[in-house]
């Protein structure tokens, strides 16, 4: 693995790009590693990443052990891509991983923060992040075992809220203590249950905290208490959480103050896309880029949240921003390699070394790459080609060479 990390940290610091195909080919790649990330583990959860360094908290490299909260998000892009493509292997392994989650739910209807292997404590944000696959799989299966773990889970989520909405309790016993903002996608994942649970109380609650999230945004957009580490300089990962949970409960709830919440900060990203589409990892209050690393995670979200936003107001500037978003992290994905754990994966980071995600392929930012792109393949019919692709994506292709 040594010889893999020097090659990769390498191409990064040359700035050198892999082969950019269309969107359905590398979908495809993100799709088949999502695979290979199930089928490394033996309990039909999805590994949490490849690493190509020892991570010492998990005690190994390579395919690291099944993590609860993004197998739950996993679910409904397995769902998506089998009606898309109508490969009936998605959608069963996309009902094995909800089974697996209700296997391993914990006896207070909380999902537990971490890793199987780690010790098993309740965790929020974990918990609202499993319940889109339960939502998504009940849907599809009509199966009481997986609305009734959906049920426990939404009513710990209620229970757990204080009386200004906010959670503080039961967080996440690996990130940062308090409140969390980006909470909201937690809000919209209460929400989501609550369509299939029909209990008002999951509707209110969800309500509840999406109100609160409001109350931590600052005239320009920006959102405190907003980070797993540092909230005077959010990951734009959690910036991301927080802009889609903001969207997606709007258009539930029908409520334009959400959309308008979502809207700002989506606009001032905007502003700063660079040239070769990427966004800095971190931004301070006044949205200025606090590094030069970009993480690949919070890239893809917010080209979901552009996307999402083109579709709903029909400003192709926000096509235009995710569609170049997309080519760039087309170029950070290795579909040329025919190692398996890095073959269609995508980095926490570029450069790979970079303090997010170090030298890992995150299951988490393959799957929001696969969101990206599958709402690129349902919207460029509507907005054809692009109107304004920066000069600097024309000027090379492949591994850097001359177009």
């Amino acid at each position: 693995m040594l010889r893999m990390r020097l090659a990769m940290s390498l191409r990064d610091w040359m700035g050198r790009s892999f082969p950019v195909m269309e969107p359905e080919a590398h979908l495809k790649e993100t799709m088949q590693w999502l695979c290979r990330a199930q089928d490394a583990t033996s309990d039909g959860g999805v590994s949490r990443s490849y690493a190509l360094r020892w991570i010492r908290g998990h005690k190994r490299r390579g395919w690291l052990a099944s993590y609860p909260e993004t197998t739950g998000y996993i679910i409904p892009t397995f769902l998506a891509y089998h009606r898309l493509t109508g490969d009936t292997e998605y959608r069963d392994r996309a009902i094995r991983m909800a089974r697996w989650e209700a296997d391993v739910q914990m006896e207070s209807g909380a999902v537990q923060g971490s890793v199987i292997g780690f010790p098993p404590t309740p965790a929020i944000f974990n918990t609202g992040q499993v319940l889109f696959g339960w939502a998504a799989a009940y849907r599809e299966t009509g199966a009481v075992a997986l609305l009734n773990a959906a049920t426990r889970a939404a009513n710990f989520l209620v229970q757990a809220l204080d009386d200004d909405g906010a959670w503080r309790r039961s967080g996440s016993q690996y990130t940062r203590r308090g409140v969390n903002v980006y909470d909201a996608r937690t809000a919209w994942g209460l929400l989501e249950a609550s369509r299939i649970t029909n209990d008002a109380a999951h509707r209110d609650g969800a309500i509840r905290n999406l109100d609160f999230v409001l109350t931590r945004q600052l005239p320009n957009g920006w959102f405190a208490e907003c980070c797993l580490s540092d909230d005077e300089r959010p990951l734009l990962h959690t910036i991301g959480y927080t802009m889609e949970g903001l969207i997606d409960a709007g258009v539930i709830r029908g409520e334009p103050r959400y959309l308008d919440a979502a809207r700002a900060p989506a606009d001032a990203l905007l502003e700063r896309q660079r040239p070769d589409g990427s966004l800095a990892g971190r931004f301070d209050r006044n949205w200025t880029p606090c590094c030069t690393w970009s993480c690949l995670t919070g890239d893809a979200q917010t080209a979901i949240v552009w996307f999402r936003l083109a579709e709903l107001t029909g400003d192709r500037r926000y096509f235009d921003a995710a569609y170049r978003m997309n080519r760039y992290l087309s170029g950070t994905q290795d579909t040329v390699t025919n190692e398996p754990g890095m073959r269609g994966g995508i980095k926490g980071s570029r450069p790979i070394w970079a303090e997010y995600g170090t030298f890992e392929y995150l299951n988490w930012a393959a799957k929001f790459f696969a969101d990206s792109l599958l709402l690129e393949i349902r919207l460029r019919s509507r907005f054809q080609e692009p109107s304004a692709i920066h000069p600097a994506l024309l000027e090379t292709r492949g591994d850097g060479g001359p177009a």
